[in-house]
């Protein structure tokens, strides 16, 4: 008897609408982050910085941004799945209605209390997306084919990227605080808990039927 078949359209669907649903809560989760006005992750130092020289919204900046680094994929030879499309096409626009719907913040226990709802949407929403399994986000692949392609070990090339886009973010204008360590400290320990609960099923799980002694 096998249980969560991965070829069963019931389990599809579920990948998708988890897909979906993790994308979307990741922009939310960005613009709480933004909110809180304690800071920020570094990619998104890097777009605030750009918005601030430029003038274009923060969402469009997030979008345009996933967009070229998914353009760094071609001499990479990575392969994008549809996940990785969606991830370019709904996190900006999903942050821009957040940072629509939800005021900045100034007073600081409300600070803290916006960023750590945007911190802890932000784990769930990651496990929910890569759970998916349908393609990862155009950084993450960035991430993996720098690995593959000079051999760096992933903790080397992962520092790499985010200190050199921390630093051009903070460069151009972006917001670095004391909410840009704390997400760089434990943002890994809690995707760590939520990416293996929501992982979907990679093959049939055997259940194993006892047999009652006569």
């Amino acid at each position: 008897m096998l249980a969560s078949d991965p070829s069963s359209p019931a389990l599809w669907v579920r990948r998708g609408v988890q897909l979906v649903i993790g994308l979307v809560a990741y922009g939310i989760a960005i613009a709480l982050l933004v909110r809180g006005g304690i800071g920020v992750p570094p990619w998104d130092v890097f777009a605030q910085g750009i918005t601030r020289q430029t003038g274009i919204p923060f969402g469009l900046v997030v979008s345009l941004v996933g967009a070229l680094v998914l353009l760094l994929w071609i001499p990479l030879r990575e392969k994008p799945g549809v996940g990785t499309v969606l991830n370019v096409l709904l996190i900006g626009p999903s942050a821009e209605l957040g940072l629509w719907l939800v005021p900045q913040q100034t007073v600081p226990w409300q600070q803290g209390v916006v960023f750590g709802g945007g911190l802890a949407l932000l784990a769930i929403a990651t496990g929910l997306y890569i759970g998916a399994r349908l393609g990862p986000g155009p950084r993450d692949g960035l991430m993996t084919g720098l690995h593959r392609r000079t051999g760096w070990p992933i903790w080397v090339v992962r520092t790499g990227i985010e200190v050199t886009v921390l630093t051009i973010g903070f460069v151009l204008g972006g917001q670095l605080g004391v909410g840009t360590l704390a997400f760089a400290l434990l943002i890994g320990p809690m995707v760590n808990v939520t990416l293996p609960l929501l992982r979907v099923p990679e093959r049939p799980v055997p259940i194993v039927e006892e047999e009652v002694p006569a």
